[in-house]
């Protein structure tokens, strides 16, 4: 294997704690235990360990996010952005990317075994926040023997995900990447997941969370994840990706898939009950529901800090519009922390932290080497 095609070629890890009576403490009050997390990583870890990246995905996404499985030929999915140089440049950073805890890729999660059953947590599962999750991911990072991160960087759900690291860790961290985010959603947003999880529990075969060794609730989380999807696109991408073409010559003027829009919300929807699980879905879109870290709760007292911040929005994201992301930075330079805003002028929507690959390479990767090269400045 070549050189530079090293990065092809991964395996999916796992790391067990909070076991033999020390079960983790959550948000809500609950204990859970034992806890495993999927995770997998990238590059070489240097013998300082100062060149650790930890990438953080959103809602639908795992722990593969780059290089392809053994005999599978679609690649992980942020693999446009992680690999040798690219904006996560694996010839310099040790990159790591987990499974959050609550997911059903691995890690552990409504689907997992009760081990007080032997039978599927289903809704028995505590609720979660995206603080918990974070607080997994603590866990994983100190079992690898990082005591401080380079950069924790993600979008959307992940962007989430890095303000809370910022929030609960700052010591841990050089810098942080929060890309296509909010410090909380509005009441739009809880709108959309109220809508999806809705939709979830409306299927006959939901059966109250307890599906398992039965039939998924497939319709309703198809139905919720075609909702996701409209919210992920802008006007014009959907103009000019599909604008009213037809899948056939004329009308059928029957309930059937005449737009072609129509047939790719309903195969996004069908991919998607393949792979993820409805509880998960409803589990981690209330999460992402319950995050605030608004109104000055993005900081641990009056101390200095020294993490610096790129924060990056679009233009046409109509689910995370840019004034959310302003304010992250408002909050940030009140506090004097060093933070760079890009917005980039994407037609793409919210989907545009993953398909404008040009852009975000270019900021992310001179903030990144700044960054590191300010470690062997100091």
């Amino acid at each position: 294997m070549k050189e530079k095609d090293s990065l092809r070629e991964v395996k999916l890890e796992y790391f067990a704690f909070a076991d033999k009576g020390k079960k983790m403490p959550l948000d809500s009050g609950q204990e859970l235990g034992p806890i495993t997390l999927a995770y997998e990583t990238y590059g070489q870890l240097n013998k300082e360990k100062s060149n650790a990246i930890l990438i953080v995905h959103a809602l639908s996404g795992d722990a593969h996010a780059a290089g392809f499985y053994k005999g599978e030929t679609k690649p992980g999915w942020w693999d446009n952005m992680i690999g040798p140089g690219k904006a996560f440049d694996t010839d310099k950073y040790f990159v790591i990317c987990s499974n959050v805890m609550g997911g059903c890729r691995g890690s552990t999660g409504p689907s997992s075994d009760n081990p007080e059953t032997g039978k599927p947590f289903a809704l028995d599962f505590p609720m979660i926040t995206i603080k918990d999750m974070v607080r997994a991911q603590k866990n994983l990072v100190d079992y690898l023997g990082i005591d401080k991160l380079l950069s924790v960087a993600g979008g959307s759900m992940g962007g989430m995900l890095v303000l809370q690291w910022f929030a609960s860790f700052p010591e841990c961290i050089r810098s942080a990447v929060p890309i296509a985010t909010a410090l909380k959603h509005s009441p739009q947003q809880i709108a959309f997941d109220e809508v999806g999880r809705q939709a979830v529990m409306a299927d006959p075969d939901w059966l109250g969370g307890n599906y398992y060794g039965k039939a998924q609730p497939q319709r309703g989380l198809a139905v919720a994840r075609m909702i996701g999807h409209i919210t992920y696109m802008s006007d014009k991408s959907m103009e000019k990706k599909f604008s009213r073409k037809l899948k056939e010559e004329k009308y059928t003027f029957k309930f059937r898939t005449d737009f072609e829009v129509e047939g790719y919300l309903r195969y996004q929807g069908d991919n998607f009950v393949k792979r993820f699980d409805a509880n998960s879905y409803l589990y981690i879109t209330k999460a992402m529901d319950y995050f605030d870290l608004s109104e000055g709760k993005l900081f641990l007292g009056n101390k200095k800090y020294d993490t610096r911040f790129l924060v990056i929005a679009f233009k046409s994201d109509w689910l995370y519009p840019s004034y959310q992301s302003q304010e992250i930075v408002r909050q940030l330079k009140s506090k004097h922390v060093d933070v760079t805003y890009c917005e980039i002028p994407s037609t793409y929507g919210h989907d545009a932290f993953l398909l404008e690959v040009d852009e975000q390479t270019r900021l992310v990767k001179h903030f990144l080497l700044k960054t590191y090269n300010s470690i062997k400045n100091d």
